[in-house]
């Protein structure tokens, strides 16, 4: 043991690899063989991919089940504030200490091999949660699936595809039904999948590989639908009719995502009591969340202040059909994104919504789109903009011009988690 803190062994595991991404098991294969394969030890294992709605859905089973009194593990990316978020070890997140004690076992047993962070952290994770009873383990893959770091579940209970777009094209491949080949890749031999609302070419591929598998496709659109009427959720299935509350989770798109959820829940078996747990107890921040304290919240006086993290062209339709239902009222975004997405398919949908966008860099991301290129896409995208050297200058400017306004901070989950520290 190094005592050293947290902080300090992540520092450390950044450097054992020379690429941030790096898709291949092998480095993480080796790793778990030198733990003693924790992968093999974890209680049963639902494995979810997808390109959006990935934590929100896992936020919802974990509700319920929690709901229907079972404890479960979690795991996440990336953090937003602190990277404990990362891992719920029986529902409670992992503790500094047991935190630094995992982290540091993997760094000795990796002995100084190359890694990347993301495969040196999942290993640790799954070790952390192969030392704790629960009743269940939530994995959520980190990019694509196929050769992601949490893809080493040779038979999982379930697993789950949330709807795929497209994302990550560097790594993942350029059309749609690449991208599904490779989200498609958590899909096991015999293992139920639970698959979300999919274009027709991403659809075409979970299909075939699941009929080579032999893997029973539960789809929605299919073997499920889920619909809001009359303010209420109706989710339907083979089962029968549950008439529940609407998610918590703010946005039309959390109903599909709350399909996914009751879908597994339903697969899973649990008692009654799960699926309203589910809907009304779920909790996910930096998913239109509504910032209610802190100095950002001040220097926006009469204003609101949301805060979401979606950072591609399909959570910008999201984004842009939410804030189409919320209450008139004038809108102003305060966006920063890295320089690896689609910019202009994400500020798109957005233009017809919002009256204004301020543009920052994200702190500390070396990643980040400058300011003035995302106030130029902007401009393309037909929306007024402008810069500002910070997210709290960027509130102030706004709330000063226009103090009734809502005020959305928007474009990339770093930037979020950046917002989520500087306002405690």
């Amino acid at each position: 043991m190094s005592g050293a803190t947290s902080d300090i062994i992540l520092e450390r595991m950044m450097s054992l690899h020379p690429k941030i991404i790096d898709l291949t098991l092998d480095r993480v294969w080796r790793l778990l063989e030198a733990l003693g394969n924790p992968q093999d030890r974890l209680p049963p294992v639902i494995h979810i991919a997808g390109t959006n709605g990935k934590g929100s859905t896992q936020a919802m089973i974990r509700a319920g089940l929690e709901g229907a009194g079972l404890r479960c593990h979690a795991y996440t990316s990336p953090h937003l504030a602190r990277f404990h978020e990362r891992i719920r070890l029986a529902g409670d997140l992992i503790s500094e200490a047991d935190l630094s004690a995992v982290l540091d076992e993997c760094y000795a047993a990796n002995g100084g091999e190359t890694i990347t962070y993301f495969e040196i952290t999942t290993c640790a994770a799954l070790l952390a949660m192969s030392r704790v009873e629960a009743a269940y383990t939530l994995l959520e893959v980190g990019l694509g699936g196929r050769l992601d770091a949490t893809n080493v579940i040779d038979t999982p209970a379930l697993t789950i595809i949330t709807p795929i777009s497209i994302d990550h094209e560097q790594f993942l491949g350029d059309t749609l039904a690449k991208i599904a080949d490779e989200k498609a890749g958590i899909i096991k031999r015999g293992v139920p999948c639970i698959v979300g609302p999919q274009p027709d070419a991403a659809m075409e591929v979970i299909e075939a590989r699941a009929e080579r598998l032999g893997a029973p496709l539960i789809a929605q659109g299919q073997h499920w639908h889920v619909i809001e009427e009359r303010g209420r959720l109706v989710f339907q299935d083979e089962t029968g009719l549950l008439d529940l509350p609407l998610p918590t989770l703010p946005g039309a798109h959390q109903i599909e995502n709350a399909g996914a959820a009751l879908a597994a829940l339903r697969a899973l078996g649990v008692n009654e009591a799960a699926f309203e747990a589910a809907v009304t107890r779920a909790e996910w921040p930096a998913r239109m969340q509504r910032l209610k304290t802190g100095p950002l919240v001040e220097a926006a006086g009469e204003a609101e202040l949301w805060l979401d993290g979606g950072h591609n062209a399909a959570a910008g339709q999201a984004l842009a059909r939410h804030l189409g239902s919320l209450p008139e009222r004038p809108t102003h975004l305060v966006c920063g994104m890295l320089n690896t997405k689609d910019i202009s398919g994400y500020l798109t949908p957005l233009a017809a919504h919002a009256r204004s966008l301020t543009a920052v860099s994200i702190p500390g991301e070396a990643n980040t789109l400058p300011a003035e290129e995302t106030a130029r896409q902007a401009e393309g995208a037909g929306l007024s903009s402008s810069t500002a050297d910070s997210v709290l200058d960027a509130v102030r400017r706004i709330a000063s011009a226009a103090p009734q306004a809502r005020i959305l901070i928007c474009g990339s989950l770093y930037l979020a988690g950046s917002v989520l520290r500087e306002n405690g």
